[in-house]
Formats: structure tokens, sequence, C-alpha cells
């Protein structure tokens, strides 16, 4: 069942605040990319901008998450792997490092997320064509190279968080072939007034818009991140997917049973009220 728009009835000043506030952002991001990383100009690197959509989302998840409870750093470079709950997950993982995402190719279409991925650089894939999946795997390897950290949702859809779903193995290649150092992930999310599950995760048949209303509602969502390095990964992709899944499964499944105390920081160096 696909989000309603509760918020709006429930707290309807706050909606419109935080909506202006969006578009605000939104309008502000846009004029600096054009300043910072100008289409016209050859100039533009994929770290710049890569930079520009770290500033960017620093300031739009303020809107969203008074704070980050992180364990473990999250690398410089290399490729990481991470669970993929909802759009939010873009914006946490930009906001503490310089990052380039791999996405499926319907993002582009989405409004306002799609421009910002395009302008990103963000690396889209056609899971259907063979050729299109090599053509990315030689992209990723070129954006590793010049130092920037690859983030790969390998699930391939997002889910409601309950477990973590099989990865697929098509995109590891370069991890394979590669010395970049890779990491592991696991994001979750928690409300106080409301169930993630169905309000921040966004899957199913779930539509942005109603979601996206319904969370600007919210007096706040909490993020949980937690992040490893893997030492000695496996030599085959089909392993090695079998391999990071389970070192992500195990990640939540620890979460899960003791809750381990980590730093927690406010998103942006400013922790809202």
């Amino acid at each position: 069942m696909s989000a309603k728009l509760p918020a709006v009835f429930k707290h309807p000043l706050r909606v419109l605040l935080r909506a202006l506030w969006l578009a605000g952002e939104i309008l502000l991001v846009a004029m600096r990319y054009l300043i910072e990383c100008p289409p016209w100009s050859k100039t533009a690197t994929v770290a710049a901008k890569a930079r520009w959509l770290q500033r960017s989302c620093r300031r739009i998840l303020r809107i969203f998450i008074a704070e980050v409870e992180q364990c473990g750093e999250l690398p410089a470079g290399g490729l990481l792997v991470s669970n993929h709950l909802s759009y939010l997950d873009i914006l946490v993982l930009s906001s503490l490092r310089p990052v380039v995402f791999v996405a499926k190719q319907d993002v582009k279409s989405w409004p306002v997320l799609g421009w910002f991925a395009t302008m990103a650089g963000t690396i889209f894939i056609d899971r259907e064509r063979r050729i299109h999946v090599r053509q990315i795997t030689r992209a990723i390897e070129e954006t590793m190279n010049s130092g920037v950290l690859v983030v790969l949702f390998p699930e391939g859809t997002s889910s409601g968080g309950e477990t973590v779903l099989p990865f697929k193995s098509s995109l590891l290649e370069p991890a394979v072939q590669q010395t970049h150092p890779l990491s592991a992930a696991l994001i979750q999310y928690e409300l106080d007034d409301g169930d993630a599950s169905e309000e921040v995760c966004y899957w199913k048949d779930m539509t942005l818009l109603p979601h996206l209303i319904n969370l600007l509602g919210k007096p706040s969502v909490r993020v949980r991140l937690r992040c490893v390095r893997i030492d000695r990964p496996a030599d085959d992709r089909k392993e090695l997917a079998r391999q990071l899944h389970s070192v992500v499964l195990r990640l939540k499944e620890r979460d899960t049973g003791a809750r381990t105390a980590c730093p927690r920081m406010p998103v942006g160096g400013i922790k809202r009220p």
C-alpha cells in the first residue's frame, strides 16, 4: 500500500515550511552547481561533482534528519556496497564523503532526484543489457582510479529493512580485478512517531510525492550507519556477492541483538531541536 498523506492534516504548518525550505535549498544548490561545475565547461571533474553533491546533501539532509549514529569510518576511496532502503540513503552517504553512485536507469527520470543524480555524475545502468554492464564496469573502474569513492547498492532495489536482499554479482567485477579498498555498510532508520519501514523506506508500490510529503511532517529521522572494511575479498564475483551479503547481514543481526553505542553526529554540523 502506498504512503498516504496524514502529515498534511496532522502538521500542515510543518509540512509547508519544510517544503518551502526544501525548494529553497534545491534552488540554492542548483545555482552553486552552475558556479562550481558549469555544464558548458570541460574542467568539471568527477571529484568536483562529488564534492558539490556532498555539500548539497549536507544542506538538504538537515531538513529530515537530526543526527547520524555511525560505527566505523566511511572509506575515502574504493568501492562501498550497502543495503538500500530509501532515497535518504543517497543523502546520508553523500553527506559523509564525496561519492559517485551506481544506480538503475529509471532513477534518471525521477523528478528532482533524477536531475541531482545526473548532475552529480551518477553511473546509470540498464541491468537487462549485458553489453551495458561491461561498459558500466569500466566506468566504475575509471571513477575508482580517480580517487573517488563509488557506492553500489547490490540488492538491485530498495526494501523495508526487515532483512537484506541477496546481492547481485554483475557489478562486482571491479572489486575482484582491482586493488582498491572494498567496504560494506548497513543503513537503518528509526522514527519516534511512526513506522520507518513504511514511512522512511521507499519500496513496494510507493509513490514519491506522497511519501516525501509524509516524511516532511515527521519531527526527525534517526539514522544508524555501520561500516566495515573487507580485508580478504573473494576472488570470484559470485562468491564475493555472497561474502558481502553475509557481512551486511551480520552487521544487521549484531545491531539487532545487542545495540552498540556509537558516536552520534549532527547532520552538517547543526543539530536541529
